[in-house]
């Protein structure tokens, strides 16, 4: 998929996460929706899976609603040919519907897929990914 902001393309894997706090800032959900190929996977926060741009429209609409502001610093990235896995910290400072002082933070999980063109895009995006084993369902 080519993306829509052609002087914004993600040339390095390593900078997708810098690239979705810099669209999420912006407050375009156009910018958000341009980072991720057609059929990528979003995992919503109640852990359900949104397969297609369209299926995951409203949660993105929904976080661009928060406002605010967000940073994303990349804790690793391991390429390999064309994909890449990434983590990253997030943070997002806000203010709640009580005018009190939100912060949303964590770890995300995401894999990436470098397009023909040469830009990367998101294939899977799990935004809270590497949450404490405690959330981890016991056996």
């Amino acid at each position: 998929m080519k993306s829509p902001f052609p002087d914004k393309p993600v040339l390095r894997p390593e900078e997708m996460n810098a690239a979705f706090a810099d669209a999420y800032n912006s407050g375009e959900l156009k910018r958000l929706l341009a980072l991720y190929e057609p059929g990528s996977i979003h995992v919503h926060p109640s852990g359900a899976l949104e397969i297609g741009l369209e299926s995951f429209r409203a949660s993105l609409k929904e976080l661009l609603q928060l406002g605010g502001t967000m940073t994303s610093t990349n804790v690793y990235c391991i390429p390999f040919e064309n994909m890449a896995l990434l983590r990253a910290h997030f943070t997002l400072h806000s203010t709640g519907p009580d005018r009190e002082p939100l912060l949303l933070q964590g770890h995300t999980s995401e894999i990436f897929r470098q397009q023909p063109e040469g830009h990367w895009l998101y294939l899977v995006d799990h935004p809270f990914g590497s949450g404490p084993l405690e959330l981890l369902p016991s056996k």
